[in-house]
């Protein structure tokens, strides 16, 4: 598909879900992996094991990328372990969804820290190696109610949002060093985050979206894994939306 062989790429929150799938898709194109959780132990061996069985290179580190001192740690670490970073895949996120008459202000702090800070704390702490390196893939998971909001989830929406404005910012910033920066909108993928919702809003989701039916989180995967190709070095500061057409921009 796309040789990322001699590549080392970092994943945050790739224990499970959109971030596991993307971690073993990239390792099955030659990457050597790093996989992160903050709290899931058992996952990211198993997302570790699962690539070596498959004949690649990965690694779990443990980090709390919310939190700056644990982010730069964990950056460090990995450089340590692989001696740089290509590609960086920041995926980690969370969801608190209420009506704003009955957010709490934590449930504000947990969702931005976890969603848009640590995006803002990996990719400060790489830049400047990929600059030094003259080269570098920064892809930031966003989501399409970034685009578009979503009652009762104005923090994840104003998380998401502030990923957009982020990744164009700095793909301004670091693109004259060969460094390209973008974002990829997942739809609704099933994931642990979208299982709470209830059946009927699936199945209305599914009727406005064009190709009628929910994504895959291997489609979100090669995304992302086109974005982090040679072959894409002259994308930066874009918005790639994997929704089935839910959202046209």
């Amino acid at each position: 598909m796309f040789n990322l062989t001699d590549k080392v790429a970092v994943i945050t929150g790739s224990s499970r879900g959109i971030g596991a799938g993307i971690a073993k898709l990239l390792a099955s194109q030659g990457a050597k992996v790093v996989v992160n959780h903050r709290n899931s132990p058992d996952g990211a061996d198993e997302v570790v094991a699962a690539i070596k069985e498959a004949g690649g290179e990965a690694v779990a580190i443990q980090a709390d990328v919310s939190d700056s001192s644990q982010a730069q740690a964990f950056i460090k670490s990995a450089i340590d372990t692989f001696g740089q970073i290509d590609i960086l895949v920041n995926n980690a996120g969370t969801t608190r969804d209420k009506l704003i008459m009955t957010m709490k202000d934590e449930d504000w702090d947990v969702v931005l820290n976890a969603n848009l800070s640590s995006v803002y704390y990996c990719s400060k702490a790489v830049v400047r190696p990929m600059m030094k390196k003259r080269g570098g893939r920064i892809i930031n998971i966003t989501s399409v109610v970034g685009l578009t909001g979503q009652a009762g989830q104005t923090n994840y929406a104003a998380s998401k949002a502030g990923i957009i404005g982020f990744t164009k910012s700095l793909a301004k910033e670091v693109g004259s060093r060969n460094i390209t920066v973008n974002a990829v909108a997942p739809g609704f993928i099933p994931t642990a985050l979208t299982d709470v919702l209830p059946e009927q809003h699936i199945q209305a989701i599914i009727e406005t979206t064009p190709v009628g039916r929910l994504g895959t989180i291997e489609e979100v995967a090669a995304a992302v894994l086109f974005l982090a190709s040679d072959e894409a070095a002259f994308i930066t500061g874009q918005v790639l939306s994997v929704d089935g057409g839910l959202v046209m921009q």
